[in-house]
């Protein structure tokens, strides 16, 4: 998955530098009424201060058709 969003400065303490973490394991988020084994959450993350600055799951077709 590609990001549009264009990070410049860490909103919490002004850093510039960025890394991507992800959450996985027993921290995945599964869909609502529908059988699947969910997807991991990856984030970007302030590297200066550790705010998370972005969090998105790593496959969103998994949830479409849950609302």
């Amino acid at each position: 998955m590609k990001y549009s969003t264009k990070i410049s400065e860490c909103p919490k303490c002004g850093g510039t530098e960025f890394g991507k973490g992800k959450h996985s394991g027993y921290g995945v988020i599964y869909p609502v009424n529908k059988m699947s084994f969910g997807s991991d959450f990856e984030y970007i993350i302030c590297t200066d201060c550790g705010f998370l600055i972005e969090g998105y799951v790593k496959k969103p077709e998994k949830f479409k058709g849950t609302l």
